[in-house]
């Protein structure tokens, strides 16, 4: 709750938004001692932040889904929560991918009036020992369960595989609610005070949010200005429309019928974690914010929202799965290559799966497309011209997934009985809390 006479921390955040984004773009091909300084000095200040965001994921995913289930739940009410968080996560997965590749099919961004954009922009030629109907998906459907069942917790977490961290974290959590005795006690202790130890440290870092915010917008825009996009401004538009249809009508949809809330007032609640996973392109860093907002404005228990968002934060990456597709159909366009009805399907398939573990960290996503890429047989070449655009798409995309998350954690939770979800305005909610 901010205290009197000072702005709420998403107005915080959006002004350190815009503001970062005006300085940042005064500095934009300046050679002068003093803008290159002032670079550096953004772009360290933008590192710390996020760095100390980083910091906390792996303590907080594990304390707070292991708390999360030692709350006092019965097996059968843990199973149906966790099928409910599988059945939505999947579920709008794969809506969010089928409005990609209809949109990229529809739009055909790498085209001009029928005819393939490579040569044009520079692309080289297409070699002639690629077969794109070797189309697999064995492999990263292997590299998938893999990361599930990790040899060494300690390496996954720190490349980023959270994936494993969450299945490690829900089988001890599960047995940990099998134990009794003193034994159970001492860790159910435990674990619930790391979890509110966790939450204390978050809630002192995100004080410096909008210094940490306006520092990454600052560098990002003096390092790559607002344009020379080019040709790429209707794949850009394309990614853009798709994301825009899954957060402002797929989503709202979900809410109002499936959960029976308002979606304005789920906006609200959720908007400081929006402009936070915009402006730092991190669903990891932005994780702890996702959390507060949930618990404090939208009224989620903290047992539900820290069962599904720390597994949605790694597992339910819509906005990642539909740029995949589009990049994927983007590139194909550019080389000329029709891909059919099953190659897309399988193509849908793959992004879906590569999209769930992807690491909560900006341009993570460009890993996957590059292993689907090779996985049809196209040359990585074009992702060059994809990392030119990335930033301010992933900007968009981490936004989309954050919202996802918070959507999932919302139904799950009215699904469970949770009346006082959304029950009131987000701002009412706190002042009433701060007041009692």
């Amino acid at each position: 709750m901010p205290r009197p006479g000072r702005w709420p921390m998403h107005w915080q955040i959006l002004a350190a938004l815009l503001a970062g984004g005006a300085i940042g773009s005064t500095l934009t091909g300046s050679e002068s001692p003093l803008a290159g300084w002032l670079v550096a000095a953004f772009a360290q200040t933008g590192d710390l932040f996020l760095n100390a965001l980083k910091m906390l994921v792996v303590p907080l995913i594990v304390a707070s889904i292991i708390a999360g289930l030692t709350q006092h739940a019965s097996h059968a009410a843990i199973g149906r929560m966790g099928w409910l968080t599988l059945g939505f996560y999947v579920g709008s997965g794969l809506i969010a991918v089928t409005v990609g590749i209809a949109l990229a099919n529809a739009i055909r961004p790498g085209e001009l009036d029928g005819v393939p954009l490579g040569i044009q922009i520079g692309l080289p030629p297409l070699p002639p020992d690629i077969d794109p109907a070797a189309l697999s998906g064995s492999q990263q459907l292997s590299l998938f369960l893999q990361r599930l069942i990790p040899t060494n917790l300690v390496k996954a977490a720190a490349e980023g595989q959270l994936i494993g961290l969450i299945v490690f974290s829900l089988l001890f959590g599960l047995a940990l609610r099998q134990l009794r005795g003193k034994a159970a006690e001492a860790q159910v202790h435990f674990w619930t005070g790391l979890n509110q130890v966790m939450l204390l440290i978050t809630g002192g870092i995100m004080r410096l949010a909008p210094v940490g915010v306006f520092a990454l917008v600052a560098a990002m825009t003096a390092r790559t200005g607002l344009d020379a996009v080019g040709p790429l401004l209707w794949f850009m538009a394309t990614v853009l429309a798709g994301l825009a249809v899954h957060l402002a009508v797929t989503l709202p949809l979900l809410l109002r019928f499936v959960a029976g809330v308002s979606p304005r007032r789920h906006f609200q609640a959720m908007l400081p974690a929006l402009l936070m996973a915009f402006s730092t392109s991190s669903s990891a860093a932005t994780l702890p914010l996702t959390l507060k907002c949930l618990e404090e404005r939208a009224g989620v228990s903290p047992r539900t929202a820290g069962f599904v968002i720390p597994i949605g934060a790694t597992v339910n990456m819509d906005g990642t799965a539909l740029f995949e597709c589009v990049v994927v159909l983007f590139v194909a366009q550019l080389y000329g290559i029709d891909l059919t009805l099953s190659q897309q399907i399988v193509v849908l398939a793959i992004a879906l799966l590569t999209s769930m573990g992807v690491a909560g960290i900006p341009s993570a996503s460009l890993v996957s497309i590059a292993m689907i890429l090779s996985v049809l047989g196209l040359p990585l070449e074009a992702l060059g011209l994809v990392l030119g655009v990335d930033r301010v798409l992933d900007m968009s995309r981490t936004a989309v997934n954050v919202f996802g998350d918070s959507t999932g954690a919302v139904i799950v939770a009215r699904l469970e009985g949770e009346a006082e979800v959304l029950a009131e305005p987000p701002d009412a909610r706190q002042r009433r809390l701060a007041a009692g």
